[in-house]
């Protein structure tokens, strides 16, 4: 698979909505323009081919300054998975998930892994002032910045974004991991897809950001942003059969599930109820792949039941994406201390401590 890099804005791109990319270019594409400030921001979008927020806030931005002016800063564009686009999927059955395909992750020696490494590279020698990666949700969420090293510049970009902004270092080979070792990124979870109100969000960020002179290293404030640490991935057996409200399968999710997204769940709360199949009819891995599922949910009951105090997010409906990725994460409220200070090895961020008030108020 090859990597095609343009230096301008292909005649007509800018009119097509992402469904329609494909037709002109074809695969993964990098579109490097030319800015007053020569450090570029680089933003990837469509890695997940139905999550358009990022092409259409990006369309808009370029419409806005390109087209007329000099943008303020150089921008590298990538557009990921134009063909799973043309099919407003996720990504195709035969594909891999882009997302988990970059230099770090397990899938880095696939084809798309390989074009990956080269854009990663291609970008380390542009020295970028900072790496967005932007994504939808298929479930109700909140807007959300995604970081993978607590450092105070990392949180400074989030914080531009969302003061809502999860720490986390699962699933391996995501492009803000990847890029993490190399400048500042995030990850931006932008609501559902075709919702005006996240385009107009992610435009306003990207507007912040192509303005910036630097990204400041000064500590952040304890009251600047709401941390959160990702510490489960929870999947559905791959032998279950489920369905949400009343329906005839091994598992019957509430038929409101995603509501409990971001939401500080007590213990005891049921998910759904368990109708027969496996044992353990969902699963839940900690960050390490070790399997955590006693720690959560108990089964006894007939019902899917929380066994302690839990905040889930990316809670689906979406019966596809829970099988070709997850059910939801878990995650535990962390704070400040002080300052930040981390080194490249920690897996919670020091002078971060994980949350001991239970009582705290669900965001």
């Amino acid at each position: 698979m090859k990597l095609t890099e343009f230096d301008h804005i292909p005649a007509g791109l800018l009119e097509r909505p992402a469904s329609a990319l494909h037709h002109a270019l074809g695969g993964p594409t990098l579109i490097h323009l030319e800015g007053k400030n020569p450090q570029p921001l680089f933003v990837s979008v469509l890695q997940h081919g139905n999550e358009i927020t990022g092409w259409e806030a990006v369309r808009r931005l370029l419409k806005s300054h390109y087209e007329f002016d000099q943008l303020p800063r150089s921008l590298s564009i990538l557009i990921g998975n134009t063909h799973a686009a043309k099919h407003r999927l996720r990504r195709l059955d035969d594909q891999l998930d882009y997302n988990r395909c970059w230099p770090g992750g397990k899938h880095d020696d696939s084809d798309i892994g390989k074009m990956f490494r080269q854009v990663r590279e291609r970008m380390r020698s542009l020295n970028p002032l900072a790496a967005i990666d932007i994504h939808n949700n298929t479930g109700l969420n909140p807007h959300y910045a995604a970081i993978n090293r607590a450092r105070p510049e990392f949180l400074r970009l989030a914080s531009y974004f969302s003061s809502k902004v999860v720490f986390f270092t699962m699933p391996v080979g995501t492009l803000s991991l990847s890029f993490s070792r190399i400048c500042p990124s995030t990850t931006l979870e932008c609501g559902q897809a075709g919702e005006i109100h996240g385009t107009d969000h992610t435009l306003g960020f990207l507007e912040t950001c192509i303005h910036l002179d630097e990204l400041s290293s000064a500590p952040m404030g304890a009251d600047d942003v709401h941390l959160f640490h990702m510490v489960a991935t929870v999947r559905v057996h791959d032998e279950a059969l489920f369905g949400f409200g009343r329906v005839p399968a091994d598992i019957a999710f509430r038929e409101n599930l995603d509501v409990l997204n971001f939401q500080e769940l007590p213990a005891g709360i049921s998910l759904g109820d368990v109708n027969g199949g496996p044992a353990r009819p969902v699963q839940a891995t900690d960050v390490d792949g070790i399997d955590v599922t006693d720690r959560y949910f108990n089964f006894d009951r007939g019902q899917i039941e929380t066994m302690r105090e839990i905040m889930p997010s990316m809670l689906t409906l979406d019966r596809r994406v829970i099988q070709q990725d997850c059910l939801c994460y878990l995650m535990e409220r962390i704070h400040f201390e002080d300052h930040i200070e981390v080194t490249d090895h920690d897996p919670l961020p020091e002078g971060i401590r994980r949350s001991d008030r239970p009582g705290e108020p669900a965001l």
